[in-house]
């Protein structure tokens, strides 16, 4: 655990890089906001974004699970160990939309204006969702936690200390996420009904997100 002085460092490092990380974050939401790709007959395959700077009880809550699990995170390298200080989330209506958003980040770092920390990841637990994810140049990952959402790390360049991580998933993930984020989040719940509440949550937004692109096959079959 960080004593006091020690973490009045990290805090007073952390302040002094906000604005830049601030800036970042910005650039990239605002890239994906209105971008005319992502505008088809006048609808939004983006249905709302939204952002976020770290808060400071959480980072020192995440520095203090880090060092806890063995991480040498120290006051002069934690901003580029810990990569979410800055967090943008795209949130699609429908999963199918989500091709256009992955197109759009690989033309960004194929032309060198966007780095990627790692291989961008899906997490998810569900057997459709991962094949789906399966179809990009994704790492699929199986998580414990119940949730769908793919996660970037853009950077504006590989050697930078600035990296945004955007989440992208859909408004029924979103409702999920923002109830665990609520009962889990930084500490998980101890209480077994809310675990199993949150289980069969997973599953109606799973089977949400589902229904909604059936719905939009349906229309797109039907002009």
């Amino acid at each position: 655990m960080l004593t006091e002085d020690e973490w009045g460092v990290f805090r007073d490092r952390f302040n002094a890089a906000s604005h830049e990380l601030t800036l970042h974050m910005e650039n990239v939401e605002h890239f994906f906001a209105k971008h005319p790709q992502l505008r088809v007959g006048g609808i939004e395959k983006i249905h709302s974004t939204k952002s976020r700077l770290k808060d400071l009880g959480h980072l020192r809550a995440k520095i203090d699970r880090k060092i806890a699990d063995g991480r040498q995170i120290n006051e002069d390298n934690f901003l580029n160990q810990i990569t979410d200080l800055v967090g943008v989330r795209l949130l699609l209506l429908f999963q199918a939309d989500f091709g256009a958003v992955d197109g759009l980040i690989r033309s960004k770092v194929n032309s060198g204006d966007w780095f990627l920390g790692e291989k961008p990841k899906a997490y998810t637990w569900d057997p459709e969702s991962a094949r789906f994810f399966e179809n990009y140049d994704l790492e699929v990952v199986t998580n414990e936690r119940s949730y769908t959402s793919v996660h970037y790390l853009i950077k504006p360049r590989e050697d930078s200390f600035l990296c945004c991580e955007l989440q992208v998933r859909t408004l029924f993930e979103e409702i999920w996420g923002e109830v665990d984020h609520r009962i889990n989040y930084p500490t998980p719940t101890e209480i077994l009904a809310c675990k199993e509440q949150i289980l069969v949550l997973s599953k109606i937004v799973g089977a949400g997100s589902r229904l909604v692109d059936s719905i939009q096959r349906s229309m797109d079959g039907a002009q």
